[in-house]
């Protein structure tokens, strides 16, 4: 199994969409056997997903995410755990052990609007809806 985390500095990337590297574990036995880092090579939001399938990624670790990632990530068969914060390496044997504390609903809807909106005070992740609607 492998387990991928949009990485950066030690942490939980919080955009999806903008990673310029994911940390993946290779996972044997429930125990973290390997972890590298894989530059994105400038790949974004849709081309993300096939860059984790080609590395053989099962699963996904990551702050917030959009709604077109996400799908394209459920047609890729990536199980997806949004919403984290933190260390990666604390995250991901989090999840190894059933402790990790994630969102299912988080989704980040504030993609460059029209008319210079930029969402605001509010956070990508904390409302599933966004700021979708909020125009």
């Amino acid at each position: 199994m492998k387990i991928a985390v949009t990485y950066q500095n030690g942490l939980v990337f919080q955009h999806f969409g903008h990673s310029e590297a994911f940390k993946i574990y290779e996972i044997e036995n429930g125990e973290v056997k390997n972890a590298e880092v894989a530059p994105t090579n400038g790949s974004g939001h849709g081309a993300l997903a096939g860059f984790l399938k080609q590395h053989g990624v099962n699963a996904l670790i990551c702050g917030g995410i959009g709604g077109g990632a996400r799908t394209a990530l459920a047609e890729a068969g990536i199980e997806l755990y949004p919403g984290v914060s933190g260390s990666a390496d604390a995250a991901v044997n989090s999840l190894l052990n059933g402790t990790l504390l994630y969102n299912p609903d988080t989704v980040c809807a504030h993609h460059h609007h029209e008319g210079g909106h930029d969402c605001g005070s509010h956070s990508c992740g904390e409302d599933k809806h966004g700021c979708a609607g909020n125009h």
